[in-house]
């Protein structure tokens, strides 16, 4: 044990309730950054790619769900490494943080490989799976195989970061990100509006710019001062604390793969609607994916302000940051919810201007940001469970609710009715049962009570 963790964000002493916005906004504002220049991915191509503009941004959509289901699932597993470490930092114990960061350093690198190796070679069948139009298909497949040429990195970014949140840091991923953004779009303009390329130019443009994030973060944990400190020297698994990040990781991430399996028979769904309808369901995407962030960092807060303090023992605290977590992100979320909602035909248009585009993609604006206030509740009070490690059971409630509704839905409800509304009706109803049955499970754990 070591009681000098120098260069870490306590969150175990002194006031809580701008901890909880100082770690949340920067973790916020990352996420919708990143999204806004992976909008810039749509937005390039719906606007300078000429006829092809509609094809190519429904490629691109129909790469989401797919991308998220690989990207997820080791995010579930990153999840753990903040669990673990932010645990560690409680009871300052240095030596558990070294091995979780350089454990997770292999992991991601190893599975990275892995996973674009088989993305590689079932790209095409992946693909074809899902209702794409003929004439948006083969620039999907060409968009996915770069794409996940680029996991290696792609993942060691995000497993990077969550190293940098299990210490408190939320900042440095925020401007590794604003840099590689930049990067990104600039090399999207390059790519399609210079050299004429379409979603070939744009999949570049987003692996270069993720290599640029990786490289950052790692060159910040190879100079900094605190116990997080990455060296090449240290690298190797540690099998115990391996163990300790996939019990807590895993069931996160088997939630994320079938979510976004399910997300996967949604878009099909979708897609078998037309172009158009595709399109625009694409362009809405990356505009309420913000609301989304902002609901999700005040979740990561609770995950990992609740670790430190269960770390050390100070479970009184850690039951104040599940209600602060709560509170702030009702205000904050509402406040993104509303914003969306009244901004959201002009945000619409900004990626192509068809004005039945916009009708359609608004839609879903609209029904899936109310619906996130809902999403709000289930993950604080999943990210306090994981906080104490309680991993499973939050994520078993997730999927059965939310998957399960969705699917049933989709192959019942969707059949006689099918319209876009119909499918997007789904959200609101998946993630208001979800909150509630997380509420049961929360009493019926009850961890403050169980723990202290």
């Amino acid at each position: 044990m070591s009681s000098a963790i120098k260069h870490v964000k306590d969150m175990t002493e002194g006031s809580l309730w701008n901890k909880i916005l100082g770690f949340a906004f920067p973790l916020a504002f990352t996420g919708i950054l990143q999204q806004l220049f992976n909008a810039a991915d749509i937005a390039v191509v719906g606007n300078y790619t000429g006829d092809l503009g509609k094809a190519a941004m429904a490629a691109v959509g129909a790469n989401t769900p797919i991308i998220s289901l690989i990207v997820n699932s080791f995010l579930g597993i990153s999840l753990g490494t903040n669990v673990v470490i932010a645990n560690a930092i409680g009871r300052k114990d240095d030596e558990t943080v070294k091995k979780a960061l350089h454990t997770s350093m292999i992991v991601a690198v190893i599975g990275g490989i892995l996973v674009a190796l088989i993305g590689e070679l079932f790209a095409e069948p992946i693909l074809r799976s899902q209702n794409i139009d003929e004439e948006a298909v083969g620039m999907a497949i060409l968009y996915f195989r770069i794409y996940v040429s680029g996991l290696p990195v792609i993942l060691l970014y995000n497993f990077e970061a969550a190293v940098f949140r299990g210490i408190g840091n939320t900042r440095t991923p925020l401007i590794a990100l604003i840099i590689s953004g930049l990067v990104n779009v600039g090399l999207n303009l390059f790519f399609v509006v210079y050299l004429h390329r379409t979603v070939d130019g744009v999949a570049t443009a987003t692996v270069i710019s993720n290599m640029i994030s990786c490289l950052i973060l790692l060159i910040c944990l190879a100079k900094t001062k605190s116990v997080a400190r990455f060296s090449f020297r240290n690298l190797k698994v540690d099998w115990r604390i391996l163990w300790k990040i996939l019990k807590i990781g895993l069931p996160a991430s088997a939630q994320a793969c079938v979510f976004s399996s399910a997300n996967i028979i949604i878009q099909a769904a979708i897609n078998s609607l037309g172009t158009t309808v595709a399109a625009a369901s694409s362009a809405a995407f990356n505009i309420e994916i913000f609301s989304y962030y902002v609901l999700n960092s005040f979740g990561q807060a609770c995950t990992t302000i609740t670790g430190q303090n269960f770390g050390a023992k100070k479970i009184d605290r850690c039951k104040k940051t599940l209600k602060l977590c709560m509170m702030e992100g009702i205000v904050i979320e509402g406040i993104m919810v509303f914003t969306l909602i009244v901004a959201g035909k002009s945000l619409l248009a900004i990626f192509n201007p068809d004005p039945l585009l916009v009708e359609i993609g608004y839609v879903r604006v609209v029904l899936i940001t109310t619906a996130h206030l809902f999403s709000l509740f289930y993950d604080v009070m999943s990210g306090y469970m994981r906080g104490y490690g309680i991993s499973l059971s939050p994520a078993i409630v997730t999927t059965v609710c939310i998957c399960g509704i969705r699917l049933v839905w989709i192959y019942t409800v969707f059949e006689h009715f099918r319209t876009f509304q119909s499918i997007m009706t789904v959200y609101p109803i998946s993630l208001g049962t979800t909150a509630v049955a997380m509420l049961i499970l929360l009493l019926i754990k009850r961890p403050s009570k169980r723990y202290k």
